[in-house]
């Protein structure tokens, strides 16, 4: 499916009947909203992404590029994370971390045979309504995952946020945005501090 209009701040795909818009999801960001009612078994839309062996979604996963890899065999993956116009990947776990009372899971993931190839599609379980938001399960192993890199994450964004502080603090200063010489203004004020 790919994006073909927007309306009211939201995209909607191309056949009418998905769109993407703010989640209902505490720091969710975007999620996925039905515009017709699917009943039980029906395909809300496919998974689309690249599709890429299990040892490059580990490699991009090294690189922070994770979080929309769908495993089907080691030699073939779903991949969204380079496919922001894939609208299956906005589709967010009611079991999540950013849980809200009454919000449950109302979709799953389902490999399908379509064109002769294995394809990833998100199956309603349940009755959703226009103007539901669509939520399905990653998986335990998706969150045991995330656990185990969640740390790495926090770790990671610590780092940006402290050196997006020596910037400004360079900036403030009249000093040079580079890594270096932040390092060597933040020295120099520091020993000019203990002579003080």
């Amino acid at each position: 499916m790919k994006i073909s209009k927007k309306a009211k701040g939201a995209q909607v795909d191309s056949n009418g009947v998905v769109k993407i818009k703010t989640s209902q999801l505490p720091n969710a960001g975007k999620g996925l909203f039905a515009l017709v009612e699917f009943k039980r078994g029906d395909i809300v839309c496919e998974y689309e992404g690249e599709i890429v062996t299990w040892a490059e979604c580990e490699k991009r996963s090294k690189e922070g590029h994770e979080g929309y890899a769908f495993f089907m065999t080691k030699n073939r993956c779903v991949d969204a994370y380079f496919t922001p116009w894939a609208f299956g990947r906005y589709a967010n776990d009611a079991r999540g971390v950013g849980r809200v009372e009454g919000l449950r899971n109302n979709a799953q993931y389902e490999i399908k045979r379509r064109d002769g190839v294995q394809k990833v599609f998100i199956v309603a379980t349940r009755t959703i309504q226009p103007g539901q938001e669509v939520f399905v399960h990653y998986g335990d192993d998706y969150w045991r995952y995330l656990d185990g890199t969640r740390e790495i994450i926090l770790e990671r964004e610590r780092q940006k946020r402290k050196e997006n502080k020596l910037k400004k603090a360079a900036t403030k200063n009249g000093t040079s945005h580079k890594k270096g010489h932040i390092k060597m203004q933040v020295k120099i004020a520091t020993k000019e501090l203990e002579l003080v």
